[in-house]
């Protein structure tokens, strides 16, 4: 069971944007608020942001501070969840990047999820450095000079990274630890001496086929619908076409 108090006191950025994986920042706010952090949402802009799981819409959150109106001074620590979207849309924004930059500058903990390396990437902050993140974005992260690991988290430094949605768990367990200024848990991997990164996968992840899979063609309930929906407006016109008919003819 955490700790109610582990961070209390912490005020935690927490930087994403539109298309965000939703179970990704659920879990690792969770955990933190469990934990007694204060846990601030920045984003792109005001107003509300959506989700995303995986590839199916998920839900709305409002936002607490656009990234114009915030500082890095302000915050203990930065949390970047992943998904298909959001870590794209902050890696090409100058304020996203130049938030990132000033907490590792300020040697403050940055923890990022699965696609969301890449905005360390962007950030010119993964050169030498040991990260995962999604397997399907390792080649970027080796290119950008990383050392990627296919584990569940990496921590290296100030710097945290976890590599699918599934390893929420252990993501959320380490962040606290990262945050709260202690080492890494036992049961983190032990950082290898210096190596190559870890080959690539050599099948797809199945995580974005399921639900692809089910969006390629509509359930039987909305195909009925749709066959009903077709029925009335059939019914409807033949009606109006009865209707209409004597009065046209009277006409001529």
């Amino acid at each position: 069971m955490n700790d109610p108090d582990k961070l209390a006191g912490k005020r935690i950025a927490l930087l994403a944007a539109d298309g965000f994986e939703q179970a990704e920042l659920d879990a690792a706010a969770a955990a933190l608020r469990q934990c007694g952090a204060a846990v601030t949402l920045v984003a792109l802009r005001r107003g509300r942001i959506r989700g995303m799981h995986v590839h199916q819409s998920g839900e709305l959150l409002r936002v607490d501070a656009a990234i114009d109106a915030v500082c890095c001074d302000d915050y203990d620590g930065l949390l970047i969840p992943g998904g298909y979207i959001g870590p794209d849309l902050l890696r090409q924004s100058a304020a996203a990047r130049d938030f990132v930059r000033a907490f590792h500058a300020a040697g403050k903990p940055i923890a990022a999820m699965s696609h969301a390396a890449l905005v360390l990437v962007s950030s010119g902050l993964a050169a030498g450095r040991l990260l995962t993140a999604w397997p399907g974005v390792r080649d970027d992260v080796v290119n950008a000079g990383a050392t990627w690991l296919n584990q569940d988290t990496v921590r290296d430094g100030q710097l945290l990274t976890s590599r699918t949605p599934q390893d929420a768990g252990a993501f959320a367990r380490e962040m606290v630890a990262l945050f709260a200024g202690e080492p890494a848990s036992a049961a983190l991997p032990a950082l290898p001496a210096p190596r190559a990164s870890d080959p690539p996968r050599q099948i797809p992840s199945e995580a974005p086929e399921q639900p692809l899979r089910w969006l390629s063609a509509p359930s039987i309930g909305t195909m009925l619908s749709l066959a009903l929906l077709g029925v009335g407006v059939v019914a409807a016109n033949h009606r109006r076409r009865k209707e209409a008919g004597p009065s046209e003819g009277a006409g001529n």
